[in-house]
């Protein structure tokens, strides 16, 4: 695979917090390709949603690179906020602005920040929405929303910006049960349409079912990483069978 194909590369990602004392990452490196749905599965507190948010600099790295698109987004010189339009996001809950309407939440950014007419935003915003069923929740609230609903708006206002990458911060953890297959069933459709995705989730069906490759975390540092058929079939390390054995 070409070296043009990498959307996103990690090298030696470290995350440290209070002032040392807690090693949150250590040494991380790993190569997100155009097309793929990366999966980051692990225990709490193996570092998977650190190294997330560390893509799109919502934490920033104590050292280590983050390439992406060919530009060293780590480099203080960098304008971090261009390169953040460019990548989607989406955590446990919703972030939704709770004064405006569904519609206003989806358009805010694409008008102020892509500079789009209010015409095209709307027009963009409602075609999306309709893609998720719920177009006629455009002028709703977000108080008016299932828990289920608003994790779709998430996802839908965040592809209002047109990212070229959808990062997820365990998407359906907050969720009631019923409603995380919804949430998932969009990220499906995504996936098969190809946006290129960093999932990080407890949800091993999905992880089989939709990613490309599983990454298997544990300690701050990547243990495992294989295609799902095989991670699932055949774990290599021990930390692996351990998790694995307690979650399938």
């Amino acid at each position: 695979m070409s070296g043009k194909d990498v959307l996103i590369q990690v090298r030696d990602l470290e995350k440290h917090f209070d002032g040392g004392s807690i090693r949150a990452l250590n040494g991380v490196s790993a190569d997100i390709r155009r097309g793929e749905v990366v999966v980051v599965i692990g225990p709490s507190g193996s570092g998977k949603s650190t190294f997330l948010r560390c893509l799109n600099l919502l934490e920033r790295p104590t050292g280590g690179a983050v390439v992406f698109d060919g530009v060293d987004i780590t480099d203080p010189k960098v304008n971090i906020d261009l390169h953040r339009q460019k990548m989607g996001m989406v955590f446990q809950h919703f972030n939704l602005f709770p004064h405006m309407t569904i519609l206003k939440n989806m358009t805010l950014a694409p008008m102020k920040l892509l500079k789009k007419s209010r015409e095209e935003a709307d027009e963009k915003a409602l075609t999306l929405l309709d893609r998720v069923g719920l177009r006629d929740r455009a002028d709703a609230y977000p108080s008016q929303l299932s828990g289920g609903q608003k994790q779709r708006i998430a996802i839908v206002r965040a592809l209002c910006m047109e990212p070229e990458v959808m990062l997820f911060d365990e998407p359906t953890s907050a969720l009631d049960p019923e409603m995380v297959g919804e949430v998932l069933e969009v990220m499906k459709d995504l996936a098969h349409e190809g946006m290129t995705m960093v999932v990080v989730t407890h949800e091993m069906g999905f992880a089989r079912e939709v990613g490309t490759r599983v990454i298997f975390m544990d300690g701050g540092a990547i243990l495992e990483e294989d295609r799902p058929e095989e991670l699932f079939a055949h774990p290599k390390s021990e930390r692996l069978k351990t998790f694995l054995a307690k979650v399938l």
